[in-house]
């Protein structure tokens, strides 16, 4: 009922929306009697505020066009390689009519990174994406809006994620001969499972996961989002964030978690600094400062974009992750696409190098729940592992923006270039990157290293189109 009330109301108020949007745009229009009066600007940006608190908020593109390698400017083609119920596999293709960089193209890591399936849409990483597709050869899972997908494509369970990414890494394998994983935030705790049933199989594993800010053990460093779980009870979530799709999209009649009540949680986490947000916005279009505007567009536009998750999924992973601690207990079980169950055991991985990243002033997974990954991949020789913190990087910040590009991202790529040949072959340096501070693989009994990196941008050259990698 909830839902349907919401959407009800949604769309009562998306027609104001609109009007809102032209009236703002009347008012900054000076060639117009309407923007001629003494206080224009400062009705122009009210009406454009009351828009954007008020708009409908759709999927984001990527739009990812170009890519600098090197100086070289590489075209970017998207397009989806898999498609399944709930996810589609989304390659980046590059394509140049430089020979030299061509060769370099052929030639890099394939990366297949594990977005979240959390709230937001994979687009959340666009960043990521674009920093790793000067280095490396990159895919992606898209997850879809479960709103979307009708009842006829059964339901979607936390087993299920494991199977998808066990899929899309086989592929990749099939295609490339091997690959290099990378999760971040929710989807660390699948990903390892995955990773540790086909170690388990003896099938041939990933050359290297990374994983960025994800609830391996969330019991240490617990943060709001972790309290929450473990306060509520299953039977609370189910029956109070659980509802049907209402008749008016194609997955009618599914239960989910649906985009808003997830919305409307992120927002309560920092309620002020969402009002100041929004409030120095305002000011900045009287002021007439665009660039900041912009900016604050851009990132709402894919802050308030959400999706609804299938019940079974959502709910299977508050009770796995956040309330049993099935992973660090060893008392998980995932079912196969033939019906089977099979124990997660990621001490059985021995021939996939393992890179944490946390971020020093993470909210949402705390310090030290994404490292735990190391006390259970006993089977890893310690000289293949390795743990970074990000000095002053919160949640966001170890994929995306500055700290990311400037810190994370070249400990990543060194990482993984390390390991291109696999564990048998590598032999990682005892500093990957040139740190202000060394970088060393983690040691159990010793706590973690930590650095800090220069910048490694160039600038940029001429745009070319031709052959692709």
């Amino acid at each position: 009922m909830l839902y349907q009330i919401y959407e009800t109301q949604r769309s009562i108020m998306e027609p104001f929306a609109d009007l809102a949007e032209v009236a703002a745009k009347l008012y900054a229009n000076t060639a117009l009697p309407f923007g001629q009066s003494p206080l224009a600007q400062r009705i122009s940006a009210a009406y454009d505020l009351i828009h954007r608190l008020g708009k409908d908020y759709e999927k984001p593109e990527f739009g990812i066009r170009t890519v600098d390698v090197d100086g070289v400017d590489v075209a970017i083609f998207e397009r989806v390689e898999i498609d399944k119920p709930f996810c589609e596999l989304r390659r980046f293709k590059r394509f140049t009519d430089d020979g030299a960089t061509l060769s370099k193209l052929k030639g890099q890591p394939v990366v297949l990174i594990v977005a979240p399936l959390s709230g937001h849409y994979a687009t959340l990483l666009r960043d990521t994406v674009r920093t790793m597709l000067s280095d490396h050869k990159v895919y992606i899972t898209d997850w879809k809006n479960a709103r979307l997908v009708p009842l006829s494509e059964g339901e979607f369970h936390l087993d299920d994620y494991v199977n998808y990414v066990q899929d899309f890494i086989r592929y990749l394998q099939q295609t490339y001969g091997n690959c290099h994983v990378m999760s971040v935030c929710q989807p660390t705790v699948p990903v390892l499972a995955a990773v540790s049933l086909m170690a388990s199989r003896g099938e041939t594993t990933p050359m290297s996961m990374t994983m960025m800010g994800g609830p391996i053990d969330a019991r240490r460093s617990p943060t709001a989002v972790n309290n929450l779980a473990v306060q509520r009870s299953h039977s609370w979530f189910e029956n109070n964030v659980i509802y049907r799709v209402p008749h008016s999209f194609p997955g009618a009649g599914r239960r989910v978690y649906p985009g808003f009540l997830q919305h409307a949680g992120f927002i309560a986490m920092n309620p002020d600094r969402h009002a100041t947000s929004h409030y120095d916005y305002f000011q900045d279009l009287i002021k007439g400062d665009m660039s900041s505007a912009e900016s604050h567009r851009k990132f709402y536009d894919e802050y308030n974009a959400v999706l609804d998750m299938d019940a079974d999924y959502y709910l299977e992973t508050i009770e796995t992750v956040f309330q049993e601690f099935k992973l660090v207990h060893g008392t998980w079980d995932v079912r196969n696409p033939k019906g089977k169950l099979e124990r997660v055991r990621p001490q059985d991985i021995t021939n996939t190098a393992l890179l944490t990243i946390e971020g020093e002033l993470d909210d949402i997974s705390g310090s030290g729940q994404t490292a735990a990954a190391h006390n259970l991949c006993t089977g890893i020789p310690q000289k293949h592992q390795m743990h970074y913190e990000a000095k002053g990087a919160g949640h966001y910040g170890i994929f995306s923006g500055r700290r990311w590009r400037e810190m994370v991202y070249p400990v990543v790529k060194s990482f993984i270039l390390a390991h291109q040949g696999g564990v048998a072959a590598a032999n990682p340096p005892a500093q990957p990157v040139t740190p202000a501070k060394p970088v060393r693989t983690i040691k159990r009994s010793k706590p973690v290293a930590q650095a800090q990196v220069k910048s490694t941008t160039k600038p940029a050259r001429n745009r070319t189109n031709g052959s692709a990698a």
